[in-house]
């Protein structure tokens, strides 16, 4: 473990979060020699601490800060307070996720270019195509150890995923496999292979999903240039009279205000902290936030277009068992507009518990239906709808002055109003879904509305041209040549495949343009 660095040192670059971007970027650094500080709001916890009980895990690791919505969305109606289940801990969302890893489809990095002028849609094509980004997929992948991808082996099956290769078989869907998945489907990378415990967003107990946490973060220490502090709350970023950064101002664990100064500063937040922090480090310089000359800083936040489909069986199915998203059908995600709808979606096997099942079936809801679904649980088989949602110059993050956080600090709103491509996109995955249930003999099936967010993307989005977007292609901020974004919220727009794949070779990459830049006396 390295010597704690001094909060004077103005040669470190400072890492904010520690999730996929930020945890990855980090230890990155450190491999390639470059002395790191990464500061994490969360506390730090291991393996051996990670509880298979829902509400227990929640209360643990979940971002609990207070948070407000509004816009038209059901998660505002629903968990008005909770716009979006991650986690507050080393690691970050990387101990929650569920480990599907799947690339871009070559079309979505060029979104505007492939579907046209959409009404109401803030439309933008990624300064950087699927080419461009081969080596980097490639490189994590064989990172994560996804499985299904240079030979390594995919996942088995359990019931849930049977249940949905037969429904698939039945609509003649062709592209339905266990998917790619960041779990060792055998010993690999020191880490041992799945045991199908099934409780993989509540921090995987046998450490055979890919975390940040304890698969990234550890060699990066372990290098000596890596120094991680948990429980320290960055406020603000500060700049000097040129407006190059300078460091940051946190909080540590024992609520001491402290600065640190840094080099170069990557902001890996999520995509509500991200654009908060920017934004609360506003200035005389800069009056709008930092990094806002555009005035994208907090606009087009996606968060998928979601929502599940579930149906019950005559016969028990107990799709709680066995790995939780190890299914994954592809045909609907590629773009056929005849659709009614742009962009496309997957589905991917979901179980959750009787706590969350009841939270989250239909929010508020009580009486017969309600009762006899929730009896019907152990005969329940289920999916999860994943699509790519428009971006919107009007969803965003904003701050909300009449609300401080317990350091003083404005709390961020988020805002989002459902696009009528992403109602058109969701209402036909309601239909498919229930139809490959049907087709293998449901005797009910039923939607429920979107979850809290858990794929948070945009409000720092890339672009070619500093008017239309935040960071460039390096994911470093067109205005400031120091301050880089490494998460989610540099997304430009957000496909339909779930996005740690492509953060993770995003701040791969990151990290060896930051490394190259160093080296030339350019940062």
């Amino acid at each position: 473990m390295p010597a704690p660095y001094k909060t004077d040192d103005d040669s470190v670059v400072v890492v904010i979060g520690s999730g996929a971007g930020g945890g990855t970027v980090g230890s990155e650094l450190a491999l390639n020699g470059v002395d790191t500080v990464i500061l994490e709001a969360g506390k730090r916890y291991s393996i051996e601490d990670f509880v298979n009980d829902e509400w227990e895990s929640f209360g643990q690791l979940a971002w609990l800060d207070e948070r407000s919505t509004s816009g038209n969305w059901r998660v505002h109606k629903d968990f008005a307070g909770l716009p979006a289940w991650i986690v507050k801990s080393v690691g970050g969302s990387t101990i929650h996720w569920a480990g599907a890893s799947l690339r871009f489809q070559d079309h979505e990095w060029k979104a505007k270019t492939t579907y046209g002028d959409v009404a109401g849609a803030n439309l933008l094509d990624w300064p950087i195509d699927g080419k461009e980004m081969e080596p980097w997929y490639t490189k994590a992948e064989d990172r994560m150890g996804t499985t299904r991808t240079h030979g390594i082996e995919g996942l088995p099956g359990n019931n849930n995923f049977k249940v949905m290769k037969a429904g698939a078989d039945k609509l003649g869907y062709k592209e339905c496999s266990t998917g790619r998945m960041s779990i060792n489907s055998a010993p690999r990378d020191g880490r041992g292979s799945c045991q199908q415990i099934g409780f993989c967003f509540q921090g995987c107990k046998s450490g055979a999903k890919w975390s940040t946490l304890y698969a990234e973060i550890p060699k990066g220490e372990k290098t000596g240039k890596l120094e991680v502090r948990p429980e320290c709350h960055v406020t603000r970023i500060e700049h000097d009279d040129k407006g190059k950064v300078t460091g940051v101002v946190y909080f540590d664990k024992d609520g001491k205000e402290q600065r640190q100064k840094a080099r170069a500063v990557c902001v890996a937040g999520n995509s509500i902290e991200s654009p908060r922090l920017l934004l609360n480090s506003a200035s005389g310089m800069f009056k709008d936030g930092l990094a806002n000359s555009s005035g994208q800083v907090g606009r087009n936040y996606m968060r998928h277009t979601t929502g599940s489909v579930y149906g019950i069986f005559e016969k028990p199915v107990h799709m709680f068992r066995g790995t939780t998203m190890a299914g994954i059908i592809q045909d609907e995600a590629h773009n056929n507009p005849k659709r009614g709808f742009v962009g496309g979606y997957e589905f991917e096997t979901l179980s959750i518990g009787l706590p969350f099942m009841a939270a989250f079936l239909d929010p508020g809801g009580w009486g017969r239906d309600f009762s006899a679904a929730m009896d019907g649980y152990s005969n329940m088989a289920g999916m999860w709808i994943v699509g790519e949602d428009m971006p919107q110059a009007n969803n965003r993050i904003t701050l909300n002055a009449d609300k401080k956080d317990k350091y003083g600090m404005p709390t961020p709103n988020v805002h989002f109003d459902d696009h009528p491509n992403d109602n058109a996109m969701r209402n036909h995955a309601y239909r498919q879904g229930a139809a490959l249930y049907e087709a293998v003999g449901a005797t009910r099936t039923f939607p429920t509305p979107p979850y809290p967010s858990t794929h948070n993307l945009g409000t720092n989005r890339m672009s070619a041209d500093a008017k239309d977007g935040v960071v460039n292609q390096h994911g470093q901020t067109h205005d400031i040549k120091n301050l880089f974004v490494s998460d989610g919220s540099q997304f430009t727009t957000g496909a339909a495949e779930n996005p740690t794949l492509t953060i993770v070779a995003l701040a791969l990459r990151q990290a060896a343009y930051i490394r190259d830049q160093m080296a030339k006396g350019e940062i």
